[in-house]
């Protein structure tokens, strides 16, 4: 499976962004533009979002083994690369580096832990909404947020997910895969057993409002990641870097710029 890559930048490292749930590469835009011209990012749609393929099932080994794929398809040749995740990509990011570790140098995982997540109930209120929607009786975008706006009140959010709604000469259609989403949503919360470790690197980015990372995933993300740093970033809740832009980005420069002789820390 081919995904679909947005690129950012022209030199410097290549940061690969992995976005969550609903989301698509290109949220990390500003972040990427940001980022320039010291490094270059490569913002990746994963399976069944986007402008990449559907699929019939979303294991985690198969979505890091997709963008496996994807990268060593698209940069053959090219030096370990930067991966930074969020959510649903964090987890696939975290497998990306302990399945082909190879292809990975430095790991950023924002504000999502190797274990289940909680919170699914919201999930399956939000995707029932969408697929509720009477695309047929849509003509314009306008009409699809006012439809919605009883269910999900939240101005910043159903603008969020109205970033799947795609316009053709055809009507309206989601970018998204919402039943197999749906279907397969507890596989998307949830985080398949691993053993292994990825000796690299690794920042563990946590908003300070948010309850995605709590201090019993700790053992786990050192078994895995022996080589982890903490970081929590003050007023951001899960979205942290659309929340707090700057302070994810000056987080990443200096992760992703320090010295890597420099001692570990947890």
């Amino acid at each position: 499976m081919s995904l679909h890559v947005l690129e950012v930048g022209e030199a410097g490292p290549r940061v690969v962004f992995l976005h969550g749930l609903f989301g698509q590469g290109r949220n990390f835009l500003q972040v990427a533009k940001a980022l320039t011209p010291d490094l270059r990012s490569a913002l990746v749609d994963l399976p069944d979002h986007g402008r990449s393929p559907w699929s019939d099932e979303v294991p985690y080994p198969a979505m890091a083994d997709a963008v496996a794929e994807t990268l060593r398809e698209r940069y053959p040749g090219e030096p370990p690369m930067h991966v930074v995740g969020h959510s649903m990509g964090g987890k696939v990011a975290m497998l990306l580096a302990l399945q082909h570790p190879e292809l990975v140098d430095r790991l950023v995982v924002v504000d999502i832990s190797p274990a289940e997540s909680e919170g699914a109930g919201e999930f399956v209120h939000l995707l029932d909404s969408l697929a509720g929607l009477d695309l047929a009786a849509l003509s314009r975008r306008s009409e699809a947020d006012a439809a919605l706006a009883g269910a999900i009140p939240d101005d910043r959010v159903r603008a969020f997910l109205l970033q799947n709604l795609r316009s053709s000469t055809e009507g309206f259609s989601w970018q998204a895969n919402l039943s197999l989403l749906r279907r397969d949503l507890a596989t998307i919360g949830g985080f398949p057993a691993l053993e292994g470790r990825f000796d690299h690197p690794v920042l563990w980015i946590a908003g300070e409002r948010s309850a995605y990372v709590q201090e019993e995933h700790a053992a786990d993300m050192r078994r895995l990641f022996p080589r982890t740093t903490s970081v929590t970033i003050k007023g951001a809740g899960h979205w942290v870097h659309s929340e707090q832009p700057e302070a994810f980005v000056s987080a990443l420069r200096v992760f992703l710029a320090s010295d890597r002789r420099g001692r570990t820390e947890h």
